[in-house]
């Protein structure tokens, strides 16, 4: 029941070392359609991520623009304040290699990690991708929001089948040989009959954590009523 984040990222990953020079680090990222790239070690440890707003920094802090009055919006100055290695913007705009340009320590997850705990760090760290890397922190891979979209990529039928084996017949130990299950447009609805409500209750959870499941519609119905009026649906 759940997905993992090896299942979904991106093997064949672009990356660069700390002497990357500054315009080198651009046309890797225009060549290879990515917004950022990971910074990593003779050893493909990963040091940092270098990305887009991190170049961009270059231009938009660069002093000749103050001189003519501009002054960068609220939310640009802030993200650039300080980095995470205490830099200054205005440092941190001179620099000229990967090294110089990076956030670091970046923000990781490991292969075996499910989708939810990538999906839930991004959210966090406010990142869009995020570097796999293995126990000694080398990379194995790249984790982007457009990867951990493929969970909804899942076939009606795939997500029936799991509903139905994984979560029916495996994980709940109640007959549910009266339960049926389908699933439209990655919507999965649950209907038939059940003996216990807090059995029924407990399936229709489960059956929504499933990855690929956008919604579930309980249609269950059952012979005695366990549970307490204000745990009800």
């Amino acid at each position: 029941m759940r997905v993992k984040v090896n299942e979904v990222m991106t093997r064949a990953v672009a990356s660069v070392n700390g002497s990357t020079p500054f315009k080198d680090v651009a046309e890797v990222l225009i060549a290879h359609g990515v917004s950022a790239v990971p910074v990593v070690d003779a050893e493909n440890h990963v040091l940092g991520v270098v990305s887009e707003a991190d170049l961009l920094a270059k231009e938009e802090f660069k002093e000749q623009y103050y001189r003519e009055g501009y002054r960068p919006p609220l939310r640009a100055r802030l993200r650039y304040r300080l980095s995470r290695e205490g830099r200054s913007a205005k440092e941190k705009s001179q620099g000229d290699t990967a090294a110089e340009l990076m956030t670091a320590p970046a923000v990781t997850i490991t292969p075996n990690a499910p989708v939810v705990s990538a999906m839930r760090l991004m959210d966090e760290r406010g990142v869009k991708r995020l570097p796999v890397v293995d126990r000694e922190g080398r990379l194995e891979g790249i984790v982007s929001r457009q990867d951990l979209l493929k969970v909804f990529l899942r076939t009606d039928d795939e997500i029936a089948r799991e509903i139905r084996e994984d979560v029916l017949d495996h994980s709940l130990w109640v007959d549910t040989s009266q339960v049926k299950v389908t699933v439209k447009q990655g919507i999965a609805k649950l209907s038939g009959h059940m003996a216990r409500h807090s059995d029924a209750l407990i399936a229709a959870r489960m059956a929504l954590r499933v990855h690929g499941v956008v919604d579930l519609i309980d249609e269950l119905e059952w012979d005695e009523d366990d549970v307490p009026a204000w745990q009800g649906r």
